[in-house]
């Protein structure tokens, strides 16, 4: 970078790249007449993964909200308690309960297992790629 008064003249060039994060996290937009609490898991706007805040929206109000998508292992209780979740077993999304299952039959893949369901109903997951 130039400056003023610099021994050996230079020329800098502005430039700009096409990223712009690492994707960990995504803005989503929060449909009316909903609740999100924060560091429970989503499915919004095509996106899954946990709420990094808590938001109500009313009739005609819309919000953004930060959603986290990182890749990583992360511990829950937000499952269904009658499924078993093993270890290595694939984790799905069941968007009409709100919860992760095993249940593949019209559900999204998230992850798997990587803790099994302890005597609490708490797993430990990896979440997977966002492409479906």
């Amino acid at each position: 970078m130039s400056y003023k008064g610099q021994p050996v003249p230079s020329t800098t060039y502005q430039s700009y790249r096409a990223k712009v994060s690492d994707g960990e996290s995504v803005r989503v937009p929060v449909p009316e007449n909903t609740e999100i609490v924060a560091q429970r898991f989503y499915l919004i706007g095509g996106f899954f993964g946990a709420s990094m805040q808590s938001i109500k929206t009313g009739a005609g109000e819309t919000e953004e909200i930060i959603l986290d998508i990182e890749q990583a292992e992360f511990e829950t209780d937000q499952i269904d308690p009658t499924k078993a979740f093993v270890f290595g077993d694939q984790v799905y999304w069941d968007a009409t309960n709100n919860q992760l299952t095993t249940t593949a039959s019209g559900n999204r893949k998230v992850g798997r297992v990587t803790s099994p369901k302890d005597a609490k109903n708490v797993i430990w997951f990896i979440l997977g790629p966002q492409i479906v």
